[in-house]
């Protein structure tokens, strides 16, 4: 038995430049089953290794595998996983093909109604359906007897059972980065790491015990919060830095600030020396930032360059309609702890909520500009199917575009009470072009003293961002 694990060709995020990430699901995915079962596994990672559509299915034909499973990231690679399983059914009709992910899990009903090149779809965490899946994949009689998958049976699609979440995450398998060995040299974040730095993700946990309306993890991970060891992140790091030389790193982790946790990253990261060699970044709520602020000159010193903060929306009622559970006030106070330990300041904001008004997103862009973080990403409101959001408005008839391929936060999918659809497009252009458009800001930008904020500058003035937003609207 072979199963075959496949990134689809995509066109990369225009707003991250230069960077190429590793496809972490189905490379852990790939760890997982090389432990636990003797199931042959191949990975093909078409964007590193720039084979276009033309040359996929010769590469499934050559595999001879059996199951051929696709990278399903993210909601705007939809169209990407279907066009995947086709060429696979093309090259072999007998070809078992395979989806996941959250934007499946969300639709395995109208997924497999509209899209017949998929045979199975993996619901939720995956290690374990699948590698018993692959097990049993000869024997399609024992479909119905497997947690977690939904498939047609006879013509009829069934759901089976959820499977119950692994509970200790340090049993897993490290990433398998080996299984990509001669490609792990291409990825890269160069916006943010420099030209030499060899990019990686590491997991730090699963799930959220937060609820924000417009969030798919935490009904993905069933509402629970499970999180590797302190220690176990650090060896990580480590592992991926002495094998790989690995020099930039994402932890991926959507709870970081929980309890005494930061800190104890921290001392073990620097436990392990492994500080001394790479920089990493990661997530974080605003509240939680305050929270560990004395873990911050530790958390530095450990290797955190670069923090992302979810601080949303400037109106208090937009917080609590999101069910964001922070108030305006902390955002500014942990921009400024963040800035204050040279941890690059990176603040996400959403427009295009039910309300917005053309007077309500220009003060969304005042507060920004206020904040005064080192970066500013404004995203539109994306209803990803799975989310409360995206109940709401197909309730209520709000989304105007079903393109999947659009849900990528800078298209946008639904007017407001006030703004047109394209409206709302036009002001993402007018929230960036008054943070960045400024001359004086730029030049501040370009000379500052945080090496981390003059490097992206000198990409955004490349890459001509601006522009490419306004092109958003203009088509």
């Amino acid at each position: 038995m072979k199963i075959l694990f496949i990134e689809p060709p995509k066109d990369l995020f225009f707003v991250m430049g230069d960077y190429l990430a590793p496809p972490y699901g189905i490379i852990q995915l790939a760890a997982y089953l090389e432990k636990h079962s003797n199931v042959e596994i191949e990975i093909l990672d078409c964007t590193a290794e720039r084979l276009q559509w033309d040359g996929v299915g010769k590469r499934i034909e050559s595999s001879n595998a059996d199951i051929v499973a696709s990278s399903s990231l993210a909601t705007c690679n939809a169209y990407s996983v279907v066009r995947t399983l086709e060429t696979a059914k093309k090259v072999n009709p007998e070809i078992m093909t395979v989806a996941g992910g959250q934007h499946f899990t969300a639709t395995a009903q109208e997924s497999l109604e509209q899209y017949p090149v998929i045979d199975v779809i993996v619901r939720g965490e995956g290690e374990q359906t699948l590698t018993e899946l692959a097990a049993d994949a000869e024997q399609k009689s024992v479909l119905p007897k497997i947690r977690g998958i939904s498939f047609r049976n006879a013509g009829t699609i069934t759901h089976n059972p959820a499977r119950p979440l692994i509970e200790n995450m340090d049993q897993l398998p490290y990433p398998g980065y080996h299984l990509v060995n001669d490609l792990v040299t291409k990825y890269n974040f160069r916006a943010m790491a420099g030209g030499n730095a060899r990019y990686v993700l590491i997991e730090g946990s699963r799930g959220c015990p937060h609820e924000c309306t417009f969030c798919t993890q935490w009904r993905h991970w069933q509402g629970k919060w499970r999180q590797k060891s302190p220690k176990r992140i650090a060896d990580e790091m480590a592992y991926c830095h002495r094998n790989f030389d690995s020099g930039f790193i994402w932890l991926t982790d959507d709870n970081f600030g929980a309890g005494t946790r930061p800190n104890d990253i921290a001392e073990e990261i620097i436990k392990t020396g492994v500080h001394e060699h790479v920089t990493w970044f990661v997530q974080s709520r605003c509240d939680d930032v305050i929270r560990n602020k004395e873990a911050l000159p530790k958390l530095r010193k450990s290797g955190l360059n670069w923090v992302l903060l979810g601080v949303e929306n400037a109106e208090p009622s937009t917080l609590d309609a999101f069910r964001k559970e922070i108030i305006p006030s902390e955002a500014r106070e942990a921009v400024k702890i963040l800035k204050g330990n040279d941890i690059f300041a990176h603040v996400m904001m959403i427009i295009g909520q039910r309300k917005d008004t053309v007077q309500s997103i220009r003060k969304q862009t005042e507060f920004a500009s206020a904040l005064d973080p080192d970066l500013a990403f404004f995203s539109t409101l994306t209803p990803f199917p799975g989310t409360e959001i995206y109940e709401e408005a197909k309730r209520n008839g709000w989304i105007e575009d079903f393109n999947w391929s659009h849900y990528d936060m800078v298209h946008a999918i639904m007017p407001t009470e006030a703004l047109s659809r394209a409206e709302v497009q036009e002001q993402l252009y007018e929230c960036y072009r008054s943070f960045y458009g400024p001359l004086g800001k730029k030049l501040k930008a370009l000379f500052s003293t945080n090496a981390l904020k003059r490097r992206v500058s000198m990409h955004m003035a490349r890459r001509g961002l601006l522009r490419q937003f306004k092109s958003l609207f203009e088509t």
